[in-house]
C-alpha cells in the first residue's frame, strides 16, 4: 500500500469523524432536545421547530459565502475555523435568557454548520486530490451515514443526566477538542485553488464534461434536481410517523422507520463497491427515479406492512445515492476549478428548499390527506427525474459534436 494511498484512507476516516459528530451535534441532536427547549421557553414544540427552519434557512443563504471563501482560503482553514464557530454558536445558544437569543443562537449554529458540513468536506477532498475525490466522496458519506445511528441514542443518554444546556456544553467542547485538531491538520493537506494572475495552476485538476456554453443552463437543471430531492426527502421524513399512521399502519410506523438508516447506509457501500462503473449522472438518474417508485409502492400498498416495509428500504436507497451526488456531479460536469463556491450555490438552494419542506407538506396533508401528499412528491420526484434525463441528453449532444 503506498504511502498517498494510507494518507488517503486516513484523510476519509478523520474526516469522517468530523462529518458524524457536525451532523449529531448541530442537526440531528436538536429532535432529541425540542421538547426540553420548548419547555424552558414556554414555546410550543412546533415554534421551536419552527425556529429551526429559519436557522437551515439561514445556514442556506450563507452557503455561497462559505463557497466563496473555501475557494479562496482553502477548505481546511474554513473548517478549522468553522469548528470553534460551531463551538461558540453552541454554547451562545445554551447561555440565551430568553427565546429571542435562543433562535439567534439556532441561526449561528446552523452558519457555523455550513462552513463545517458537507459542502465544505467535498471541497476539502477535492482540493487534497481532485483526481480521488468522487471516490472519497463516497466513502465520506458512507462513514457520515452513521451520524444519527450514534447521536440519536448518544443525545438521549445524555440528556437523561444532563440539561439541553449542559448538552450543549459537551458537544461545544468535541468541537474544540476533537473536530478543530483535526480540520487545523487537514488545512496543511488542502491546496487553495490559485488565480492565472500566480502564474500557477492547481496540479491534476479535474476537467468538467460541459463546455463553456452549455454549463449555466446545466447547473440549472442540476440543482433543480438535487432540491427537488432534498425537498422530498426532508419533507417525508419529518412526517414519516405520522404519515404512516394516517394510511393505517399504526403501531408499525416505527418499525417501518427505522429501516430507512440502514437502507441509506446499504446504497452508499453499493456506489463504493461498484466503484467508477456507474458516473455520478447516472447515480443521480437512480437516486430520483427511486423516489417515486418507493412512494407508488407505498400508495399500492395500503395498510399492507410489508408493502411500507419495502417502501422504506427503497426511499432510503434512493436519500443514501442523493447525498454522494450532490458531491460528485458538480465535479463530474463542472471540474474541480471554483468547486467550492458552486456547490456553495447549489447547497444553498438545497437548503432553502429543505427548509421549508416540513411545513409545506404538513399544509398538503391536513388539508388533502396523506395520499394526495405522496402523490404530490411522487410527481415531483418525476419531475426531478426528469431534469437529470435533460443533463444526460445535454451532455450526449456535446460528445456527438465533439466526435462529428
Amino acid at each position: 500500500m503506498s504511502a498517498s494511498s494510507t494518507q488517503g484512507r486516513l484523510v476519509v476516516a478523520a474526516l469522517g469523524l468530523t462529518q458524524i459528530i457536525g451532523y449529531g451535534t448541530l442537526y440531528y441532536s436538536f429532535t432529541a432536545l425540542a421538547a426540553s427547549m420548548a419547555q424552558d421557553f414556554h414555546w410550543p414544540q412546533e415554534w421551536v421547530f419552527g425556529a429551526f427552519s429559519i436557522s437551515l434557512l439561514a445556514g442556506g443563504l450563507a452557503a455561497p459565502l462559505a463557497g466563496t471563501w473555501i475557494d479562496r482560503h482553502g477548505a481546511g482553514k474554513v473548517m478549522a475555523l468553522g469548528s470553534i464557530g460551531a463551538a461558540v454558536a453552541l454554547v451562545a445558544c445554551a447561555l440565551a435568557p430568553n427565546p429571542i437569543l435562543f433562535a439567534i443562537g439556532l441561526m449561528a449554529i446552523e452558519l457555523a454548520s455550513t462552513f463545517v458540513l458537507y459542502n465544505a468536506a467535498f471541497a476539502l477532498l477535492v482540493q487534497i486530490n481532485p483526481t480521488t475525490a468522487q471516490r472519497s466522496i463516497t466513502y465520506l458519506t458512507l462513514i457520515a451515514g452513521f451520524a444519527s445511528t450514534i447521536f440519536w441514542p448518544l443525545t438521549s443518554a445524555l440528556h437523561a443526566t444532563l440539561s439541553w444546556q449542559q448538552v450543549y456544553y459537551v458537544f461545544a467542547a468535541i468541537h474544540v477538542g476533537v473536530c478543530f485538531p483535526i480540520h487545523f491538520w487537514l488545512a496543511s493537506l488542502s491546496k487553495t485553488p490559485k488565480t492565472a494572475q500566480t502564474g500557477t495552476v492547481v496540479k491534476h485538476a479535474v476537467e468538467g464534461s460541459l463546455p463553456a456554453h452549455r454549463r449555466q443552463s446545466v447547473f440549472v437543471l442540476m440543482v433543480s434536481g438535487i432540491a427537488l430531492i432534498s425537498f422530498i426527502d426532508a419533507a417525508i421524513l419529518i412526517h414519516m410517523l405520522p404519515m404512516l399512521t394516517a394510511l393505517g399502519l399504526g403501531s408499525a410506523s416505527v418499525l417501518i422507520g427505522t429501516l430507512f438508516g440502514p437502507a441509506q447506509v446499504a446504497s452508499r457501500l453499493f456506489s463504493m463497491l461498484s466503484g467508477d462503473r456507474i458516473q455520478p449522472l447516472g447515480l443521480a438518474l437512480i437516486s430520483a427515479l427511486l423516489v417515486p417508485v418507493s412512494i407508488c409502492v407505498l400508495l399500492l400498498s395500503g395498510s399492507w406492512i410489508a408493502g411500507a416495509l419495502l417502501f422504506a428500504v427503497v426511499f432510503g436507497l434512493g436519500a443514501g445515492l442523493a447525498s454522494i451526488i450532490q458531491g460528485t456531479l458538480p465535479l463530474a460536469l463542472f471540474g474541480s476549478h471554483g468547486y467550492g463556491q458552486r456547490v456553495g450555490k447549489a447547497t444553498a438552494i438545497r437548503l432553502i428548499a429543505t427548509s421549508g419542506a416540513p411545513f409545506a407538506f404538513a399544509f398538503v396533508m391536513q388539508h388533502l390527506g396523506a395520499r394526495t401528499s405522496l402523490i404530490i412528491s411522487a410527481v415531483l420526484g418525476l419531475v426531478a427525474v426528469a431534469t437529470f434525463a435533460a443533463i444526460g441528453h445535454a451532455s450526449q449532444r456535446v460528445l456527438v459534436r465533439e466526435q462529428s
